[in-house]
């Protein structure tokens, strides 16, 4: 499970990563309904989605309709914004 670094929300599972080839983690969805907020962001000459933690609206990074099936969706996140916690993972009940 991918947390959020500034107050340890869960937002992405693992499973939903995927290379993008953009240099950032990449996710086709959030973990559960609810975890990330999205926001108009029309800075930088650019309109795109700001993807922001729910619980502390912390800046996480945008969204884009160009990821993979099956919801099209390339959340497109700051590596520094997220905390890998491999005890969340499918194997964590055997350690």
């Amino acid at each position: 499970m991918y947390r959020c670094a500034g107050c340890g929300a869960e937002l992405f599972d693992a499973d939903t990563k995927f290379h993008s080839g953009s240099g950032w983690p990449s996710f086709w969805a959030a973990a559960k309904e609810g975890a990330i907020e999205e926001h108009r962001d029309s800075t930088h000459g650019m309109v795109r989605t700001e993807i922001v933690c729910a619980r502390c609206g912390g800046h996480l990074g945008h969204v884009f309709p160009d990821g993979p099936n099956p919801t099209g969706l390339r959340y497109c996140v700051n590596s520094l914004a997220l905390d890998l916690d491999p005890s969340d993972g499918p194997d964590a009940a055997d350690s």
